[in-house]
C-alpha cells in the first residue's frame, strides 16, 4: 500500500508541475499580485507581527509581490534556509538585495539563523506545495521539509498554502507524516478548511 501511495503521489505531482510550467509569464505575474492582494487583507495576515514564508522559484506561484506587500505594511518576516537534511532554519528578510542562491536553485535570507524552532513564533505561516485537497490536506514537493516545519507551528496558527486555482483538488494522495494546512490561497480567493 506504501508503495502504491508514492506512485499516485508522483504521478499527480507530475502532472500538476508540468501543468505551471505551461503558465505564461503575464499570467503567473497576474496571479502573485492577487495572491498577495488576497494575504495582505486577511485578517490572520494583518494582525501577524511576524509572517514566515518563503521566495517562489520557476513556476511557482509568485511570492515577489507579497515580499513587498508584508514589508510595506511592517511585518517582520522570515524565510527558511534549507539544511543539509532538507530540514528548514529561519533568517529575517530584509529585502531582496540581501538574498543570494542557495542549493536546489532557491533564494535563501543572507541573515544569520533563527534557529529551526523559530517557526514556531510566526504568527501567520504561508507555505509552498502543489496542492491541497478539500480536507485541507496539503502535498508538498517530497522532500518533507514542510511536513516537518509544521509539526514545528504553534497549535491555533494560520498555515495557508500557496497555490494556484487549479491545484485544489477534492482530494489528494496522503501518508501518515503528511501535514494539513489550515488555508489556501489562490488568484481567486483565500479558502480555510
Amino acid at each position: 500500500m506504501q508503495e502504491f501511495m508514492g506512485v499516485t503521489k508522483l504521478a499527480v505531482r507530475d502532472q500538476l508541475l508540468t501543468a505551471r510550467k505551461r503558465l505564461p509569464l503575464g499570467v503567473l505575474g497576474e496571479r502573485a499580485r492577487a495572491i498577495a492582494e488576497h494575504l495582505i487583507a486577511a485578517p490572520e495576515v494583518r494582525r501577524a507581527a511576524t509572517v514566515a514564508t518563503y521566495v517562489s522559484v520557476a513556476s511557482e506561484p509568485g511570492t515577489g509581490p507579497l515580499l513587498d506587500a508584508l514589508t510595506h505594511a511592517g511585518k517582520r518576516v522570515i524565510l527558511p534556509l534549507v539544511q543539509p537534511d532538507l530540514d528548514l532554519d529561519w533568517a529575517v528578510y530584509d529585502g531582496p538585495a540581501a538574498l543570494h542562491t542557495a542549493r536546489m536553485g532557491l533564494l535563501e535570507p543572507d541573515g544569520p539563523p533563527l534557529g529551526l524552532d523559530a517557526i514556531s513564533l510566526a504568527d501567520a505561516v504561508l507555505v509552498p506545495g502543489v496542492a491541497v485537497g478539500r480536507d485541507g490536506m496539503r502535498l508538498g514537493r517530497g522532500g518533507g521539509c514542510y511536513d516537518r516545519v509544521l509539526q514545528r507551528v504553534s497549535p491555533g496558527t494560520f498555515v495557508c498554502l500557496v497555490l494556484n486555482s487549479e491545484e485544489v483538488l477534492d482530494s489528494v494522495p496522503a501518508e501518515d507524516h503528511d501535514r494539513r494546512v489550515t488555508a489556501v490561497v489562490t488568484e481567486q480567493g483565500i479558502t480555510r478548511f
